[in-house]
């Protein structure tokens, strides 16, 4: 099956939606068919995203953004690092 990637403001709606139909007192499983999401899936986002407003959701994004460029840099250092290594010492 394939997956959809949903923006933090699309997943922040549809967990306002959700506490609207728990208050109109929906069980968890036909909540979770509304959604079309599963289980895990909404405990999951309430977990990361439940007291999120929306432009909270955008900073924190930003700031994953932010953080993913050092650690990709860094992780990239080994396989740099390899390369001149063969080049040292001309085994290509």
């Amino acid at each position: 099956m394939a997956r959809k990637k949903h923006s933090s403001e699309e997943i922040i709606s549809r967990l306002r939606e959700a506490e609207v139909l728990v208050a109109e007192g929906k069980r968890l499983p036909e909540l979770c068919r509304i959604l079309e999401v599963s289980e895990q899936t909404y405990f999951r986002r309430r977990k990361e995203y439940g007291g999120l407003k929306r432009d909270q959701a955008k900073d924190l994004e930003e700031l994953e953004r932010e953080n993913a460029r050092p650690t990709k840099a860094v992780a990239d250092r080994p396989l740099d690092k390899l390369i001149l290594q063969e080049a040292a010492s001309g085994n290509f």
